[in-house]
């Protein structure tokens, strides 16, 4: 008899331990979906514009949404392996990161007005002495993550295809600081995201601070363009079942078409549509980090 509900209560303790040990079904109130996006502008913006995406996708899927904004690029990769994000929207080198380490998969591009690739840029005061990009051998350049594709590793590309030096390079961490960095003349140079001007109307980095900086198109101009690589993808982890990334990658399909979609996307990412990929079409940035004579694990120690 004693041993009987020894046997008993033990089989008891063991059911309680596994209800409370295994986890929600992905998806769930208390599981849910998490989004993880970079902060390539102000924090508060995507914050806002997240609220928009979750109530979309709520509303078009079977699943319960958290968006999370993390600090760096690396932190949002090393919340694949974690598991802590299950999609994020990751820069391009980012994705060979999480890729690389832990298998994510990218399963669609943004698109900028039509375009599936970008370029970086180097910007300077309109009045600098400095007239072509061999004047930035020695000077002080102000890029935006060790981690940033087109805010530091196309630019360093650029550079080191030229033979150009910087005497010192600064870290500003977001875009819309390093041309505010150009602006205010504490630095020779900046590098940034490009995007060609719409109807006249600024869409590079120099957009991001407008509203302080009204007449930043005329007080920082471009010095020249890198090398265009693929946009930036929507990554899902690897082992995110197959049925929860199709109608993630279809609602999000559906929403930039509504025109909250539109300008959700495009107040967060500069995006204007978005298009199905695979990993393949990152093969050129692979590349270009072994012209740089770095492979992703390495950048990943930075």
């Amino acid at each position: 008899m004693f041993v009987k509900q020894i046997l008993t209560t033990a089989l008891i303790i063991l059911g309680t331990l596994a209800c409370t040990t295994n986890k929600a079904e992905l998806g769930s109130a208390e599981n849910p979906i998490k989004i993880h996006f970079l902060p390539s502008l102000d924090a508060k913006v995507i914050e806002d514009n997240s609220k928009v995406f979750k109530i979309f996708l709520e509303a078009n899927t079977p699943y319960k949404y958290e968006f999370v904004v993390l600090q760096s690029y690396v932190a949002v990769v090393e919340s694949f392996g974690t598991k802590r994000a299950d999609v994020a929207a990751l820069n391009s080198f980012g994705y060979l990161l999480a890729h690389d380490k832990y298998g994510a998969e990218a399963k669609m591009i943004v698109l900028r007005h039509g375009s599936s690739t970008y370029q970086a840029q180097f910007i300077i005061p309109a009045d600098s002495k400095i007239k072509k990009l061999h004047d930035l051998d020695g000077k002080k350049i102000a890029f935006v993550d060790p981690s940033s594709t087109s805010g530091y590793l196309l630019p360093m590309k650029t550079l080191k295809d030229r033979n150009i030096t910087p005497k010192e390079s600064i870290f500003m961490m977001r875009h819309d600081a390093v041309v505010s960095k150009v602006y205010r003349k504490e630095v020779d140079a900046g590098a940034t995201f490009y995007s060609p001007p719409i109807d006249g109307k600024v869409e590079d980095a120099r957009r991001l601070v407008v509203a302080q900086y009204p007449d930043v198109d005329k007080k920082v101009k471009i010095l020249e363009l890198s090398e265009p690589i693929p946009n930036d993808p929507i990554v899902f982890r690897k082992d995110m079942p197959e049925k929860l990334k199709q109608q993630v990658v279809e609602a999000l399909m559906k929403f930039i078409k509504t025109p909250e979609g539109q300008k959700a996307f495009k107040e967060t990412y500069g995006v204007t549509d978005l298009k199905l990929t695979t990993d393949a079409e990152f093969e050129p940035i692979r590349k270009m980090l072994a012209q740089i004579g770095k492979s992703a694990q390495e950048m990943m120690s930075k």
